[in-house]
């Protein structure tokens, strides 16, 4: 749940791009509409500015051609230097959720938060959801999904990047677990940092300077995730990049406690899904690896605040999320201290 120092006013597109803008200062609402797109149909687009509401003139270019290239300032939604842009990923909750830890960090002490774009695409949504599905089909295919031609929603993902970097934002942060089985092809090209949640987690770990568990073995990470996520392996080679041993649910954990867990969630047997969810990261624990990363906002809402297993875990929307801040801090020069 969202709470109350976060409200937004949302509101649902179809044939038309409109852009939904919250100014926080003055606190006016204007909404802008555009001609018809057919780049990105049926998408939610959230633009928060936070100087005089005024917005530049701006061009929007869509088309085949996904390699942007940023021209004079006068075309962009954006001219702050700390503009971040978002692509929403396999549900609205959970890109609002990310969104939600982001205004929460920018905005400590009561300092304005971040301009930002957010792309949210229903039609996206749903294909992620179904490749997420088709995957946990086929246990154990390394990787064979996530190498199959998905040519659509690559091309989706690439063009929502476009049409952020058109925009005008300096930062596009990708907040979904699946969406980064095609990072390296949706960020090629991009003119702006495009932030990798698992290049994110994996630093944030190297920096903690963490200790095995047993003395004289590697620093190991366990990685706990639908098969989707496990078998595109992004998570394991930031990981091992950065000298960590990564440990996995073996395959009897997968077929019999993930994928159950899997199956009661989608069932609505929230008790079910939780005691499998803590087998299986029991499993991972007892294997002596010093943190686990939970890698699914679902598994994250099973357990509850209390729980002594979630001490142990990383979420890496909070990795991406205060990575995020770091570049804001860093690109603002001083934006978010006004």
């Amino acid at each position: 749940m969202f709470d109350a120092s976060f409200r937004m006013p949302f509101y649902t597109l179809n044939c038309h791009l409109h852009m939904i803008c919250y100014v926080n200062a003055p606190r006016n609402l204007y909404k802008i509409r555009s001609s018809p797109v057919q780049a990105i149909p049926k998408s939610l687009v959230l633009v928060n500015k936070y100087e005089s509401g005024r917005f530049p003139e701006f061009k929007m270019q869509f088309g085949s051609n996904t390699d942007s290239t940023r021209g004079d300032s006068a075309n962009f939604l954006f001219d702050q230097v700390n503009s971040v842009g978002i692509i929403g990923g396999i549900s609205v909750y959970s890109t609002l959720n990310f969104l939600r830890k982001l205004v929460k960090l920018s905005s400590k002490d009561g300092k304005n938060p971040f301009p930002f774009v957010l792309c949210s695409d229903p039609i996206l949504n749903e294909e992620l959801l179904s490749f997420g599905r088709s995957s946990s089909l086929s246990l154990g295919s390394k990787g064979k999904h996530v190498q199959s031609n998905f040519s659509q929603i690559v091309q989706n993902l690439r063009n929502k990047r476009v049409f952020l970097e058109n925009s005008g934002a300096r930062c596009i942060v990708m907040p979904c677990h699946i969406s980064h089985s095609w990072h390296d092809e949706v960020s090629k090209g991009c003119s702006v940092p495009f932030l990798h949640m698992g290049e994110c987690v994996a630093r944030e770990l190297k920096e903690a300077k963490l200790k095995p568990l047993e003395a004289g073995s590697p620093l190991r990470i366990g990685v706990l995730a639908t098969n989707a996520t496990l078998d595109a392996g992004f998570y394991q080679e930031k990981l091992q990049n950065e000298g960590f041993e990564v440990l996995l649910p073996d395959r009897a954990t997968m077929e019999h406690t993930m994928i159950p867990a899997i199956d009661a969630l989608n069932s609505k047997d929230i008790e079910g899904a939780r005691n499998l969810i803590r087998i299986a990261l029991q499993v991972l624990l007892v294997r002596a690896v010093n943190s686990v990363i939970l890698a699914s906002d679902d598994m994250w809402d099973l357990l509850s605040q209390d729980d002594p297993l979630l001490k142990k875990c990383i979420d890496p929307m909070d990795a991406l999320a205060r990575s995020t801040i770091k570049w804001l801090k860093s690109a603002g020069k001083g934006v978010l201290e006004h």
